[in-house]
């Protein structure tokens, strides 16, 4: 009697912006590379496969999702996308409706879907507030799994960015995983 064919790793969609492209740094020092390697340590049977582009908002996303589960078909799909809305002053009722769509569309291909939120420097007032409200709210909505804030303990630690002050460096991309995987090791299980 013939072995069963092995089953073919499963997808992880990292879909996000330059903060998950690895923008200024070697491709394998992002954190979606990290994952993939934290992933072959612990034995999970997970391939990674890392959609982000650098200055993507929330319309590119939505504008680009269907094609993205089509081509990938991923059992869990990363949305950590909003950054860009959010420094360009963007809508947030536009991201809210854009992050809910993306979502929306993988959750339809039942894939698994996780929300890495973002923080906006407090110079951006009022809306800096609403804007990180918008990220747990989708998640409530949709009923999906939701990261608070992906650069948690490394935001207010300047020696961890790029000149830029935006990207961080590669020393902060292990914080960078660790943030996300507190939401996405439990959608593994």
């Amino acid at each position: 009697m013939l072995a069963p064919a092995a089953q073919a790793a499963k997808t992880i969609l990292v879909f996000g912006d330059s903060l998950s492209a690895g923008y200024g740094i070697r491709q394998d020092a992002a954190w979606p590379a990290l994952l993939a390697q934290r992933l072959r340590a612990e034995q999970l049977d997970y391939n990674v496969v890392n959609a982000s582009i650098s200055g993507e908002t929330t319309s590119g996303g939505r504008a680009r999702i269907d094609a993205a589960l089509t081509k990938h078909s991923p059992a869990v799909v990363i949305v950590a996308l909003g950054a860009n809305d959010g420094l360009r002053g963007l809508p947030l009722t536009t991201m809210r409706d854009n992050l809910a769509y993306i979502a929306s569309r993988a959750q339809k291909t039942r894939a698994q879907v996780l929300i890495v939120g973002q923080r906006l420097p407090p110079n951006y007032g009022a809306y800096a507030g609403q804007f990180h409200k918008t990220f747990g709210e989708v998640a409530r909505a949709q009923k999906i799994a939701f990261v608070d804030f992906l650069l948690d303990g490394v935001a207010t630690q300047a020696d961890l960015f790029q000149a830029d002050n935006l990207h961080p460096t590669a020393e902060a991309q292990p914080r960078l995983l660790d943030n996300v995987w507190q939401g996405l090791a439990p959608l593994l299980k």
